[in-house]
Formats: C-alpha cells, structure tokens, sequence
C-alpha cells in the first residue's frame, strides 16, 4: 500500500514563507546619503535629467559674469568694487526676500515698491517734522508696511480679489499716500548719524568682527548638519556620512572666510550686509524648518489639497502678505540711507521689477511651490554685478543695463518652464 504524501498548496507554501525573504521596496534616493561620491553622482544625474536643477544655473551665472567683467575691465573683483556691491544689494535684495514668499503661492505682490517709499516716508517725516524719537519711528512705518501686507492678503484670501488686482491698487494708492506724506517738500534728508543714517553707512570696522560672525556661522552650520545627522541616525533613516559632513562645512569656511578678508581690505563688515543675510538666514528657517514654512510651500504646490489636509490657507496668504509687505518696507529704509533722503522717487522706477526680477532670477519659480530666499541674494547679486560691470565697463547706459536684465530674466523663466516641463515628464511634477 503506497504512502500517501500530504502536499500542501502553493498559495499556503508562499504565506508560510519566511518574513525576512521578503525585501521591502526601497526608494533608492532615501539611500544617497549612505553610498558615497557614487551615490550622490547617481542623485546627480537624476536630478538634472528631471529638471531639478536648483541653484545651479544661477551660480554658474554667476561665476561667468564676475570673470568677463574681470576680464574686460582688470578691477571688478577689487575689494572696494566688491564692498560697494555688497552695500547696494541690501535694499532691492530685502524687498526680493519678501518677493520670495509671495511667489511660493504663485502670486505676486506689485506694491512693495510703493510700501517700500511709504515706510521711509512716514518713517522720516515723524522723525524730522514731528521730532518723534527715530527708532520709535521708523518702528511706526515698519508696523504700518506689515499692516498694508496684511490689508492685501485679506482682500485676496478673504474677500477673493485676485492679489494682482488688490497689488496694483496698493500700487498706486500707496505711492499716492507717499506723497501725501511728504507734503509740500517731497524730500527729507536723513537725520545725520540717526539709524536711518547708519542703515546703509556704519561698517563694523575691527577685523575681529568680520572673522567672528565667519567663525560663528561655520560653527552653526556645522552643529545644525550634525544635529540633523544625530536625529536621522536615532530614528534608523539614512544620513550624511560624517567625511560629507566634513566636506560641506569646509567649503562653507572658505566661502565665509573670504568674504569676511575681502571686507576687512576696505572698510569692514557693513551693517546692512548683516541684516540682509541674517534675514535670508532666518527666512531660509522658517520655510525649511518650521511647520508654518512646509505650510506655505503645501499652499503654493496646491491650494485645494492644501486645504483638505487641514491647512488654514486664509492665515498663510495673509500671514505671507504681511511678510512681503514688512520686509518691502525695510527694504524701503535701507534705500533711503543708500541715497541719503526719503523723497517722492523712493520706491519707484524699477524698484519693483528689480526685486522680482531678482526673486525669479535666484530660481524661485513664478508657478508657485518652488524657492528659496536664497534666491533672493543670488538674484540681486546678478542683477547688481551686471549693473556695476556695466557701469565700469563705460556702458552705463539705462537703456543696456535694462536691456541686458531683462534678457536674463526671461532666460530664467525659460530655464523654469523648461524644468517644470521636465519634470512632469519625469513624473516629479
């Protein structure tokens, strides 16, 4: 009598199974960080077939405009040509910060420049005609931009007024205001050595303390990459390995230690360069690192999805509003000590199209979703750099300079549309 064998069925054998046969599917882009040089070089190559391309361009913008005006002119990288550089861009630069947040919504915000010449005005005509105190101030006219950000924001999210429509109201209605305030004068020289004064013209002129603040910054970097690095390590995620970790803070070193000796080889550290990249420092923050920022960008990737998983999408327009409108009017105070006067022309001309120029040129996308207040420093620093080579150049015609800018702004937009486009195709959209 033959044996009888009990076969199990297939379906039973394969539950059965080992767990541990089964290998879970793993992104391989959360694996970068633990492959090395080979690992990242992958990460590359993707990124720019996806048309990831972040910083990039504008960096290698960049480096190509400072050689040709070097070249051409023999001076441009001068200490003192590149101190005069770093004084300029503040104004328009903080004004392109605010831009920034703006355009993460994919709108736009066409007051800042009329914001920009209403702060100083109220600023300095409380100063000088109604001997209020200066720092109470300008105090007064950096309230009343945050609270004109936050009156557009609430027509565009409350009310529903697109913010192009409500922008170019505050547009002409602010500078209108301006006027106003300025009265029959029009032009109000800033008080000699008030903070207004010294916005734009005190230089921290002891060598200690341009090295300090590079010594300080490369110690922060360094300690946010390895906190970072601890807490992704605790949580079994993958993480820079310590020799990357050691790498980006030496470049960081080099970059801030030479900055800081160019600096220290003419007047020193200036004040207004302090703020505007402790501004940038702090809004990079709060977009990339706070639950209010990863709110904004949810908001600009996608206003109906934003609002299904439970995000206030009125209080971030508006929130953002009032920091576009803030940061427009500080911009407008460091103008105002750039020039020496709050008059009825600050804030107007091209102000405007510079700062957003500025905003798109650094890489923040006009689609929404998209950049860094980063973005805001490179931008200006290209716009600033082909002014000034220009200007040394002998071709210090409004009509070049104008010319040359805005060819580099639709470069950007192409180079934005073309990425977007690449990204849809790769899937990354």
């Amino acid at each position: 009598m033959s044996e009888t064998v009990n076969t199990p069925p297939k379906d039973k054998v394969d539950a059965e199974a080992p767990a541990a046969a089964a290998i879970p599917a793993v992104d391989p882009r959360l694996l970068v960080r633990e492959q090395g040089f080979a690992g990242y070089l992958t990460e590359f190559k993707r990124k720019i077939k996806g048309g990831e391309l972040g910083s990039i361009p504008v960096v290698t913008g960049l480096i190509v405009i400072w050689a040709i005006f070097e070249i051409t002119t023999g001076r441009f990288l001068d200490p003192s040509n590149l101190s005069n550089i770093a004084q300029y861009i503040v104004g328009p630069g903080l004004i392109a910060t605010g831009i920034v947040f703006v355009l993460l919504l994919g709108e736009i915000d066409l007051s800042v420049g009329s914001v920009a010449g209403l702060t100083a005005a109220i600023s300095s005509v409380l100063a000088i005609k109604q001997d209020v105190n200066e720092l109470l101030a300008v105090l007064i006219g950096l309230a009343a931009a945050g609270a004109i950000g936050a009156l557009h924001g609430f027509f565009f999210a409350k009310i529903g007024v697109p913010a192009f429509v409500v922008t170019l109201a505050g547009f002409l209605g602010w500078s209108g205001l301006q006027l106003y305030v300025l009265g029959n004068t029009l032009s109000l020289n800033n008080i000699s050595d008030g903070i207004i004064y010294n916005l734009n013209n005190y230089y921290f002129s002891d060598v200690a303390a341009a090295y300090g603040l590079a010594t300080f910054a490369v110690a922060a970097y360094a300690y946010s990459q390895w906190s970072q690095r601890v807490r992704r390590k605790a949580a079994d995620l993958p993480h820079r390995p310590v020799s990357e970790l050691a790498l980006r803070t030496a470049v960081v070193a080099v970059l801030a230690y030479v900055v800081a000796f160019v600096l220290n080889q003419e007047d020193g550290l200036p004040l207004g360069l302090t703020v505007f990249v402790g501004v940038v420092v702090l809004a990079s923050f709060v977009l990339r690192r706070t639950n209010y920022g990863r709110q904004v960008f949810a908001v600009g990737g996608g206003v109906e999805a934003a609002r299904r998983a439970g995000i206030n999408v009125v209080w971030i327009r508006i929130s953002v509003f009032t920091v576009s409108g803030f940061l427009g009017g500080l911009g407008g105070l460091f103008i105002a000590s750039q020039s020496g006067v709050a008059d009825s022309n600050l804030g107007g001309g091209d102000t405007l199209m510079l700062a957003i120029a500025a905003a798109v040129i650094g890489g923040t996308s006009l689609f929404g979703g998209r950049g860094t207040p980063w973005s805001a420093l490179l931008g200006i620093l290209v716009i600033q750099s082909i002014m000034t080579g220009l200007y040394m150049s002998g071709s210090s015609s409004k009509a070049v300079q104008s010319m040359i800018t805005g060819a580099v702004l639709l470069a950007a937009v192409v180079l934005d549309s073309v990425s977007r486009r690449s990204q849809k195709a790769a899937g990354r959209a």
